[in-house]
Protein backbone atom coordinates (compact mmCIF):
# COMPACT_ATOMS: atom_id res chain seq x y z
CA UNK A 1 0.00 0.00 0.00
CA UNK A 2 1.50 3.79 -0.32
CA UNK A 3 1.14 6.14 1.42
CA UNK A 4 -2.42 8.22 0.96
CA UNK A 5 -2.14 11.85 -0.24
CA UNK A 6 -4.94 13.79 -1.68
CA UNK A 7 -5.22 13.90 -5.28
CA UNK A 8 -5.03 16.76 -7.29
CA UNK A 9 -7.22 17.53 -9.92
CA UNK A 10 -6.68 19.02 -12.87
CA UNK A 11 -10.19 19.90 -13.77
CA UNK A 12 -12.06 20.19 -10.85
CA UNK A 13 -15.58 19.42 -12.82
CA UNK A 14 -16.96 17.79 -15.75
CA UNK A 15 -15.34 14.46 -16.47
CA UNK A 16 -12.44 14.02 -14.13
CA UNK A 17 -8.96 12.40 -15.27
CA UNK A 18 -8.66 8.76 -13.97
CA UNK A 19 -6.80 8.44 -10.70
CA UNK A 20 -5.12 6.01 -9.20
CA UNK A 21 -6.35 5.21 -5.50
CA UNK A 22 -3.89 6.50 -3.36
CA UNK A 23 -5.05 3.88 -0.48
CA UNK A 24 -3.78 1.29 -3.29
CA UNK A 25 -2.42 2.58 -6.40
CA UNK A 26 -3.31 -0.88 -8.67
CA UNK A 27 -6.77 0.33 -8.66
CA UNK A 28 -8.25 3.46 -10.17
CA UNK A 29 -11.41 5.50 -10.67
CA UNK A 30 -13.19 7.86 -12.78
CA UNK A 31 -15.75 10.79 -11.43
CA UNK A 32 -18.07 12.86 -12.95
CA UNK A 33 -18.42 16.20 -11.10
CA UNK A 34 -21.41 18.84 -11.88
CA UNK A 35 -20.23 22.15 -11.39
CA UNK A 36 -22.56 23.73 -8.68
CA UNK A 37 -21.86 26.42 -6.33
CA UNK A 38 -19.33 26.82 -3.74
CA UNK A 39 -20.71 24.61 -1.01
CA UNK A 40 -23.28 22.68 -2.66
CA UNK A 41 -23.16 18.91 -1.04
CA UNK A 42 -23.42 16.19 -3.41
CA UNK A 43 -25.44 13.04 -3.46
CA UNK A 44 -22.89 9.92 -4.33
CA UNK A 45 -23.61 7.13 -6.88
CA UNK A 46 -21.07 4.46 -7.23
CA UNK A 47 -21.23 2.52 -10.90
CA UNK A 48 -18.92 -0.69 -11.06
CA UNK A 49 -18.26 -2.68 -14.46
CA UNK A 50 -18.31 -5.86 -15.47
CA UNK A 51 -15.74 -8.31 -16.68
CA UNK A 52 -15.30 -5.68 -19.80
CA UNK A 53 -13.67 -2.90 -17.20
CA UNK A 54 -16.01 -0.46 -19.23
CA UNK A 55 -15.83 2.08 -15.72
CA UNK A 56 -15.18 5.04 -17.97
CA UNK A 57 -18.24 4.15 -20.56
CA UNK A 58 -20.09 3.83 -17.45
CA UNK A 59 -19.05 7.04 -15.93
CA UNK A 60 -20.08 9.12 -19.02
CA UNK A 61 -23.75 6.98 -19.21
CA UNK A 62 -24.74 8.79 -15.89
CA UNK A 63 -23.65 12.31 -16.92
CA UNK A 64 -27.15 13.26 -16.79
CA UNK A 65 -27.97 11.78 -14.31
CA UNK A 66 -25.10 13.34 -12.54
CA UNK A 67 -26.54 17.01 -13.49
CA UNK A 68 -30.31 16.19 -13.46
CA UNK A 69 -29.57 15.39 -9.28
CA UNK A 70 -26.54 16.91 -7.97
CA UNK A 71 -24.85 13.67 -8.14
CA UNK A 72 -21.23 12.91 -8.10
CA UNK A 73 -20.54 9.21 -9.86
CA UNK A 74 -17.75 7.73 -9.01
CA UNK A 75 -17.10 4.64 -11.44
CA UNK A 76 -14.27 2.37 -10.22
CA UNK A 77 -11.46 0.40 -12.11
CA UNK A 78 -10.76 -3.10 -10.95
CA UNK A 79 -7.89 -4.33 -13.57
CA UNK A 80 -7.79 -8.09 -14.29
CA UNK A 81 -4.66 -9.52 -14.03
CA UNK A 82 -3.78 -8.40 -10.36
CA UNK A 83 -1.54 -11.31 -8.94
CA UNK A 84 -2.80 -13.95 -10.82
CA UNK A 85 -2.09 -13.12 -14.30
CA UNK A 86 -5.12 -14.65 -15.81
CA UNK A 87 -7.61 -13.61 -13.43
CA UNK A 88 -10.71 -11.78 -14.17
CA UNK A 89 -12.67 -12.30 -11.13
CA UNK A 90 -10.78 -10.65 -8.24
CA UNK A 91 -13.13 -7.82 -6.92
CA UNK A 92 -16.47 -9.63 -7.66
CA UNK A 93 -16.08 -11.92 -4.29
CA UNK A 94 -14.75 -8.94 -2.38
CA UNK A 95 -11.80 -10.71 -0.33
CA UNK A 96 -8.75 -12.04 -3.01
CA UNK A 97 -5.24 -12.41 -1.92
CA UNK A 98 -4.58 -9.83 0.65
CA UNK A 99 -7.09 -7.45 -0.52
CA UNK A 100 -10.46 -6.19 0.06
CA UNK A 101 -11.75 -4.60 -2.73
CA UNK A 102 -14.39 -2.98 -0.22
CA UNK A 103 -12.17 -1.38 1.44
CA UNK A 104 -10.82 0.28 -1.97
CA UNK A 105 -13.83 1.34 -2.94
CA UNK A 106 -14.65 3.14 0.16
CA UNK A 107 -10.96 4.74 -0.12
CA UNK A 108 -12.19 5.81 -2.88
CA UNK A 109 -15.11 7.62 -1.28
CA UNK A 110 -13.00 8.87 0.64
CA UNK A 111 -10.15 10.21 -1.51
CA UNK A 112 -13.52 12.08 -3.79
CA UNK A 113 -14.88 13.44 -0.18
CA UNK A 114 -11.55 15.32 1.08
CA UNK A 115 -12.27 17.34 -2.70
CA UNK A 116 -15.96 18.01 -2.75
CA UNK A 117 -18.79 18.45 -0.24
CA UNK A 118 -20.22 14.58 -0.37
CA UNK A 119 -23.34 13.27 1.83
CA UNK A 120 -20.75 10.32 1.76
CA UNK A 121 -22.38 8.38 4.62
CA UNK A 122 -25.08 6.60 2.39
CA UNK A 123 -24.63 6.24 -1.29
CA UNK A 124 -25.99 4.65 -3.90
CA UNK A 125 -24.72 1.61 -5.48
CA UNK A 126 -25.06 0.07 -9.04
CA UNK A 127 -23.16 -2.96 -10.71
CA UNK A 128 -23.59 -4.52 -14.11
CA UNK A 129 -22.42 -8.60 -14.54
CA UNK A 130 -19.42 -8.98 -12.14
CA UNK A 131 -20.09 -5.71 -10.92
CA UNK A 132 -23.17 -7.17 -9.43
CA UNK A 133 -21.76 -10.09 -8.37
CA UNK A 134 -19.54 -7.28 -6.22
CA UNK A 135 -22.39 -4.99 -5.07
CA UNK A 136 -24.78 -7.60 -3.69
CA UNK A 137 -21.93 -9.28 -1.74
CA UNK A 138 -20.99 -5.33 -0.48
CA UNK A 139 -24.35 -4.76 0.93
CA UNK A 140 -24.25 -7.67 3.08
CA UNK A 141 -21.07 -6.11 4.41
CA UNK A 142 -21.92 -2.42 4.44
CA UNK A 143 -25.58 -2.16 4.13
CA UNK A 144 -25.00 0.65 6.72
CA UNK A 145 -22.72 2.94 3.99
CA UNK A 146 -25.77 1.98 1.05
CA UNK A 147 -28.91 4.72 0.18
CA UNK A 148 -29.92 1.68 -1.96
CA UNK A 149 -28.52 -0.60 -4.09
CA UNK A 150 -29.34 -1.64 -7.95
CA UNK A 151 -27.75 -5.29 -8.90
CA UNK A 152 -27.86 -5.86 -12.82
CA UNK A 153 -27.89 -8.87 -14.17
CA UNK A 154 -24.87 -10.95 -12.23
CA UNK A 155 -24.26 -14.94 -12.87
CA UNK A 156 -23.18 -16.21 -9.54
CA UNK A 157 -24.80 -15.42 -6.68
CA UNK A 158 -24.29 -15.42 -2.28
CA UNK A 159 -28.26 -16.43 -1.44
CA UNK A 160 -28.54 -15.41 2.04
CA UNK A 161 -28.64 -19.41 3.27
CA UNK A 162 -26.77 -20.23 6.53
CA UNK A 163 -26.66 -23.66 5.21
CA UNK A 164 -24.01 -23.29 2.14
CA UNK A 165 -20.55 -22.04 2.85
CA UNK A 166 -19.23 -19.23 0.89
CA UNK A 167 -19.70 -17.83 -2.04
CA UNK A 168 -22.96 -20.04 -2.19
CA UNK A 169 -24.36 -19.07 0.84
CA UNK A 170 -23.36 -17.30 4.22
CA UNK A 171 -22.41 -20.04 6.75
CA UNK A 172 -18.79 -19.38 7.05
CA UNK A 173 -19.89 -15.46 6.35
CA UNK A 174 -18.45 -14.31 9.98
CA UNK A 175 -15.68 -16.54 9.94
CA UNK A 176 -14.32 -14.86 6.48
CA UNK A 177 -14.96 -11.42 7.14
CA UNK A 178 -14.66 -10.91 10.68
CA UNK A 179 -18.08 -9.72 10.96
CA UNK A 180 -21.85 -10.77 10.82
CA UNK A 181 -24.37 -10.17 8.65
CA UNK A 182 -26.73 -7.57 10.16
CA UNK A 183 -29.82 -8.23 8.67
CA UNK A 184 -32.05 -5.56 10.33
CA UNK A 185 -29.65 -3.20 8.53
CA UNK A 186 -30.23 -5.12 5.12
CA UNK A 187 -34.03 -4.65 5.22
CA UNK A 188 -33.85 -0.63 5.95
CA UNK A 189 -31.43 -0.55 2.03
CA UNK A 190 -34.24 0.03 -1.06
CA UNK A 191 -32.84 -2.74 -3.52
CA UNK A 192 -33.42 -3.18 -7.23
CA UNK A 193 -32.83 -6.47 -9.36
CA UNK A 194 -32.76 -5.41 -12.87
CA UNK A 195 -31.63 -7.83 -15.78
CA UNK A 196 -32.65 -7.69 -19.52
CA UNK A 197 -35.45 -10.22 -20.22
CA UNK A 198 -33.66 -11.94 -23.36
CA UNK A 199 -30.17 -12.54 -20.57
CA UNK A 200 -30.63 -16.30 -21.15
CA UNK A 201 -26.63 -16.91 -20.23
CA UNK A 202 -25.13 -19.28 -17.46
CA UNK A 203 -22.56 -18.29 -15.43
CA UNK A 204 -19.62 -20.82 -14.95
CA UNK A 205 -18.68 -21.91 -11.44
CA UNK A 206 -15.55 -21.21 -10.11
CA UNK A 207 -13.33 -24.55 -9.35
CA UNK A 208 -13.52 -24.30 -5.56
CA UNK A 209 -15.75 -27.05 -5.07
CA UNK A 210 -17.31 -25.93 -2.21
CA UNK A 211 -19.09 -23.44 -3.83
CA UNK A 212 -20.62 -25.77 -6.40
CA UNK A 213 -24.70 -24.70 -6.54
CA UNK A 214 -27.84 -26.92 -7.18
CA UNK A 215 -28.45 -25.28 -10.04
CA UNK A 216 -31.68 -27.36 -9.82
CA UNK A 217 -33.02 -25.12 -7.05
CA UNK A 218 -31.32 -21.99 -8.06
CA UNK A 219 -31.70 -22.14 -11.83
CA UNK A 220 -29.30 -22.26 -14.92
CA UNK A 221 -29.27 -18.60 -16.45
CA UNK A 222 -28.65 -15.44 -15.02
CA UNK A 223 -32.62 -14.68 -15.32
CA UNK A 224 -33.46 -17.72 -13.35
CA UNK A 225 -31.32 -17.03 -10.93
CA UNK A 226 -31.69 -13.41 -10.04
CA UNK A 227 -35.35 -14.76 -9.57
CA UNK A 228 -33.90 -16.55 -6.95
CA UNK A 229 -32.45 -13.99 -5.28
CA UNK A 230 -35.70 -12.38 -5.62
CA UNK A 231 -37.45 -15.11 -3.53
CA UNK A 232 -34.48 -15.63 -1.08
CA UNK A 233 -34.64 -11.82 -0.10
CA UNK A 234 -38.26 -11.44 0.32
CA UNK A 235 -38.04 -14.61 2.39
CA UNK A 236 -35.84 -12.06 4.56
CA UNK A 237 -38.09 -9.46 4.45
CA UNK A 238 -36.22 -7.63 2.55
CA UNK A 239 -38.72 -5.45 -0.22
CA UNK A 240 -37.08 -5.85 -3.58
CA UNK A 241 -37.88 -4.14 -7.32
CA UNK A 242 -37.72 -6.90 -9.65
CA UNK A 243 -36.96 -5.39 -13.14
CA UNK A 244 -36.42 -7.46 -16.41
CA UNK A 245 -35.78 -4.58 -19.36
CA UNK A 246 -37.98 -5.60 -22.84
CA UNK A 247 -35.69 -6.87 -25.76
CA UNK A 248 -32.35 -6.70 -23.76
CA UNK A 249 -29.81 -8.62 -23.55
CA UNK A 250 -26.52 -9.17 -21.07
CA UNK A 251 -26.04 -5.51 -22.40
CA UNK A 252 -25.63 -3.19 -19.82
CA UNK A 253 -26.15 0.34 -21.19
CA UNK A 254 -29.60 -1.14 -21.72
CA UNK A 255 -30.51 -1.53 -18.16
CA UNK A 256 -29.72 2.16 -17.34
CA UNK A 257 -32.93 3.89 -17.72
CA UNK A 258 -34.72 1.82 -14.71
CA UNK A 259 -31.27 2.09 -12.85
CA UNK A 260 -31.64 5.74 -13.20
CA UNK A 261 -35.49 6.01 -12.26
CA UNK A 262 -34.77 3.59 -9.15
CA UNK A 263 -32.15 5.86 -7.93
CA UNK A 264 -34.40 9.26 -8.56
CA UNK A 265 -37.06 7.63 -6.15
CA UNK A 266 -34.38 6.68 -3.45
CA UNK A 267 -32.85 10.35 -3.44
Amino acid sequence: MSKQTTPVYSNKYGSVSLFACQYDQRFSYYAYIPKREEGTTYSLAVIVHGDERAAQKFRGSFKDFAEETDTIILAPLFPSGIIEPDDTDNYKFIAFHDIRFDHVLLAMIDEIASKYSIAKDKFLLHGFSGGGQFVHRFYYLHPDRLLGLSIGAPGRLTYLDESKVWYAGIQDFEARFGQAINFAQLKQVPVQLVIGSEDHGSAKPLSDPTATLDTSQIGHTRIERLQSLRDNYEAHSIEVEYVEVPGAGHEPFKLLDPVKAFFKRVL
